[in-house]
């Protein structure tokens, strides 16, 4: 049998087109590596809890097209991210707010919190920042970089502050009101029951393959379809032949716990060098669970290597230069379209990864 598109990767964006395709008439085969679907939103069910098995996944978009769109296939509790941050024997709220002004300084009034930090921005004397520390401490001033921001980043980015470039932190979001609410959007929350469930439904009645993985199947069926959505890496796609694109990885290490709340919020930053993982997420929180045993996440960021799952595109100059090699060897694929974060060495947020699949079903279909 020949299909109109082989869909590689079966994440929101090849489940969306997938769908979209099927709608309009299309057959598509869906492959996937992995041993399950969903991609990076994939969630397994352990002790009743539904783990974030690719980190925390919360959704949340202020796009109302994309809202009313992914609601066809969940419905939404009205979970609302608010982080908090550890450091040393410290706790914070986040975002940088007046919870974590009036903590930090035992402060009461925004207009304390504002002199503050404009007190300690003028004290660094940084007016043209070189790098990222210079540019935070010339955002924020000294202890909320310090305390928050430093370690955590180093972490992210195994690397010095003083040696990364000042762009990634075009700027700090500051408040100056007691709100804890990360996102400013206005749609958020968890689809209730975990995320693994839209795409099943996304992908009701299409066929998939995982443990399949593109390179080997291509080979064995090179005329199995019409044409290709390949979500992968777009570098591993052309064998890597102008050089690899650099990713951030994550590692995860997940464990049950026999108490039934480990540290009575979805996720906790810590924010010192010196703790070696970046967070903690205890998955219960998302779906407000009662129950009686929890599972935590810890995750560690590392540097990719080819073999690793990659997370995060490491968008510098250097590396969007390779890509913008990549993307005219891509155009010049006659049947083959490229999508998603690996495909588009982009880092995309869930409901943008929607946006781009349905601006990208409206030009193919």
């Amino acid at each position: 049998m020949k299909y109109d598109y082989l869909v590689v990767g079966s994440g929101l964006y090849g489940a969306v087109f997938a769908h979209e395709a099927k709608k309009k008439g299309k057959t598509c085969l869906v492959i996937d590596k992995r041993p399950h679907i969903g991609g990076n939103i994939y969630c397994e069910n352990i002790e009743g809890i539904n783990v974030h098995k690719y980190g925390a996944h919360i959704f949340h978009t202020s796009n109302k097209k994309v809202w009313d769109y992914i609601n066809q296939f969940a419905e939404f509790n009205n979970y609302i991210n608010s982080p908090v941050a550890i450091y040393k024997d410290e706790l914070y709220n986040l975002p940088f707010n007046m919870n974590t002004f009036s903590k930090m300084w035992n402060i009461k009034t925004p207009q304390e919190a504002k002199d503050m930090i404009a007190k300690q921005v003028a004290e660094t004397g940084i007016t043209e920042p070189k790098n990222l520390e210079e540019q935070g401490l010339s955002l924020v001033g000294k202890d909320v970089f310090e305390k928050l921001v430093k370690g955590y980043t180093e972490k992210q980015w195994g690397r010095a502050c003083k040696d990364l470039p000042a762009f990634i932190i075009k700027r700090l979001p500051v408040r100056f009101t007691f709100d804890n609410n990360y996102f400013n959007d206005r749609y958020q929350g968890i689809p209730i029951g975990g995320y693994t469930k839209i795409i099943e439904k996304m992908l009701d009645g299409i066929e998939v393959k995982t443990d399949t993985d593109y390179f080997e199947f291509i080979k064995e069926n090179p005329d199995i379809a019409e044409k290709t959505l390949f979500t992968g890496m777009i570098d591993e796609y052309f064998g890597y032949k102008l050089g690899a694109l650099e990713y951030r990885s994550v590692r995860f290490e997940t464990e049950v716990l026999e108490t039934d709340n480990y540290q009575g919020n979805a996720v906790v930053n810590y924010t010192e060098r010196e703790v070696p993982y970046t967070r903690i997420i205890e998955h219960k929180h998302f779906e407000f669970g009662k129950q009686e045993k929890t599972v935590i996440s810890k995750e560690y960021s590392s540097e990719w290597k080819v073999g690793m799952e990659p997370y995060y595109p490491v968008n510098n100059e250097q590396n969007n230069k390779l890509f913008e090699e990549y993307r005219k060897l891509a155009e010049q694929e006659k049947n083959v379209i490229f999508g998603g974060r690996l495909g588009n060495y982009k880092y995309y947020d869930m409901d943008k990864v929607i946006e781009a699949a349905l601006e990208m079903v409206a030009e193919e279909l």
